[in-house]
């Protein structure tokens, strides 16, 4: 609890009304607090999500790949649900806290080649970089209303930086 409450209160520093860490769209939505982070909230949601997958691909499970997808998929709309609930109570059209939508986009972005090391790395640094200039269309991708808005830049961020590792993973 000491925890969610020191959280809680790094929060006054952002725009906007502060939702609380007790709700669990809220919860989700800051990757269970990663977004409170001081600095580079949504770094920090795509690093975590690099780690997850590294680990995801180093279990010993049948059809690891099938798993993934599987996860990516189900994240899409968990994403544009719990931004939705989060920038709606924080009063602000894209909460820096909110980190779900870079958790989906470094997801997708590692779904387009095998999982390596050196992938996972390129991959993170592709996904950030368009996510941080947000080339067309992925500018187009976050003019899009609530929390379809948040998560859609980050959809075509990811796309991008996975079709980028293919072609590098091809040559």
């Amino acid at each position: 609890m000491e925890l969610l409450e020191s959280l809680e209160k790094k929060r006054g520093r952002r725009k906007g009304k502060n939702p609380s860490l007790r709700s669990f769209p809220q919860l989700v939505a800051t990757g269970f607090g990663l977004g409170y982070l001081p600095f580079f909230p949504g770094t920090w949601g795509s690093l975590a999500t690099a780690l997850a997958v590294c680990g995801l691909y180093q279990l010993p499970l049948p059809h690891l790949f099938g798993i993934h997808l599987t996860l990516v998929l189900f994240l899409f709309p968990v994403a544009w649900y719990c931004s939705e609930k989060t920038s709606r109570a924080m009063d602000t059209a894209d909460p820096s806290v909110v980190v779900i939508d870079e958790v989906f986009g470094q997801s997708l972005a590692l779904l387009f080649v095998p999982v390596s090391l050196v992938s996972v790395i390129s991959g993170l640094v592709l996904f950030r970089i368009f996510d941080i200039f947000k080339p067309f269309p992925v500018s187009w991708g976050e003019r899009l209303p609530g929390g379809l808005g948040i998560v859609t830049d980050d959809l075509i961020a990811g796309v991008y930086a996975g079709l980028v590792l293919l072609l590098l993973h091809a040559s």
